[in-house]
């Protein structure tokens, strides 16, 4: 019989780094086109005008103007730029 218990590996020590996800510029700030506005998984905001949806959730400005933020049908959160 063994008299020490065998040394598996650890059940703990696994975490994987923030993603940065959340409202990157906000509502009244002036923004260039390209911008990135909001960073998410899922559509938590819609985009609305003159803003774009990108392949993963981010929505970005495409043009420059002012950013808004609104709430539309169903609850819905939108972010616009306005010139």
């Amino acid at each position: 019989m063994a008299t020490k218990k065998a040394g598996g590996s650890s059940k703990n020590g696994r975490d994987s780094a923030g993603k940065r996800l959340g409202v990157k510029r906000y509502a009244g700030q002036k923004v260039e086109g390209g911008t990135i506005l909001v960073r998410q998984n899922g559509t938590t905001f819609h985009p609305g005008v003159g803003v774009e949806l990108g392949r993963d959730y981010t929505i970005f400005a495409v043009r420059a103007g002012t950013v808004g933020f609104k709430t539309g049908d169903k609850g819905r959160q939108y972010v616009n730029v306005s010139a």
